[in-house]
């Protein structure tokens, strides 16, 4: 009997644990449900006596923060990024205080502020990037898939939340070969989630390949990872921006050509996140992961559901 009773505890045990691996990783999609953490990930920049520097704050969960220093500035298109260095902290209190070889920086406020080795202050203040392309309004001749009014130009089964979103997962009715894409995107916080576990969407071309969408912010540029060709090719620079930020993502697309059932040249895609290109003139040499086999007929757009709520807006292509 004691070892029935034994094997029974077993057996709760182990469905104990798989119910807790089985949870679902929270995930704030306002600001308000956010909670305090929020309040110090983001952007940080300013001078370092003579030298222009960017911090990135990113939210691990827990009161943990991982930071990320570069010479040079924030990332974008202007910026010479010389270096960057990573180091993580626990909060105390209402700031976090990140230190290395006697020299730290504290996050807290608005601001964050770096003293040196001789103990000199320096002051970096949290800014809040905006895309040059946000709200693009569509050019004559485009098609308007998205606009908060309807959901028109999507097959059965897309949905818009109560805020006038657009929800991920949603296909649209038509299909396309060549085009340029504009849509603009928001990503859920979730800071105890990592990897392809946090915010994951993504842009499917003709169901055959994604430009991935995820929360990368402060990560090094991977082929996993937000703007990727999926498992393709990386980003040339994360542009990333952090969640429950507007995001944009432009793509210009180019369809594989084909003749007598053969593919005769590879599909080709220039992508542009938060303004800055990515992606230039790109070879996509095959469908990415688990996407439709490749073919000559043309395909919808799928803005991918992968258990996260990611929402769009402003959503508009023009074919060619």
């Amino acid at each position: 009997m004691r070892s029935c009773g034994i094997a029974f505890a077993f057996v709760l045990l182990l469905i104990a644990l798989a119910s807790a691996a089985q949870k679902p990783t929270p995930a704030a999609t306002t600001v308000e449900a956010a909670g305090a953490d929020y309040q110090l990930q983001g952007e940080y920049e300013g001078m370092l006596g003579n030298l222009k520097a960017g911090l990135q704050v990113i939210a691990l969960g827990d009161g943990r923060f991982r930071a990320v220093a570069f010479r040079g500035g924030l990332p974008g298109a202007d910026s010479q990024i010389e270096d960057r260095r990573e180091l993580e902290a626990q909060k105390e209190g209402q700031t976090v205080t990140f230190s290395k070889d006697n020299e730290s920086v504290t996050v807290g406020a608005g601001k964050a502020v770096f003293k040196s080795r001789d103990g000199q202050p320096f002051e970096l203040r949290r800014l809040v990037r905006q895309s040059p392309t946000m709200a693009a309004k569509p050019p004559a001749g485009a098609i308007v898939l998205f606009d908060g009014t309807n959901l028109d130009a999507w097959r059965p089964g897309a949905k818009m939340d109560d805020r006038e979103l657009l929800c991920a997962g949603a296909v649209t009715k038509r299909d396309f070969a060549d085009f340029s894409l504009h849509l603009e995107f928001i990503l859920p916080f979730m800071p105890a989630a990592a990897g392809q576990g946090r915010a994951n969407s993504g842009v499917y071309i003709q169901n055959r390949y994604e430009i991935q969408i995820l929360d990368s912010f402060g990560l090094k540029a991977d082929s996993g990872d937000c703007g990727a060709i999926y498992r393709q090719v990386a980003p040339k620079l994360n542009m990333c921006l952090p969640p429950l930020q507007w995001q944009t993502c432009d793509i210009d697309f180019v369809a594989p050509k084909w003749r007598d059932g053969k593919k005769t040249a590879n599909a080709r895609v220039t992508v542009k996140l938060n303004g800055v290109i990515i992606h230039d003139n790109q070879e996509i040499k095959a469908k990415t992961g688990a996407s439709q086999s490749e073919g000559p007929a043309p395909g919808p757009i799928q803005l991918q559901n992968h258990g996260n709520p990611v929402f769009f807006r402003n959503v508009w292509v023009v074919g060619k």
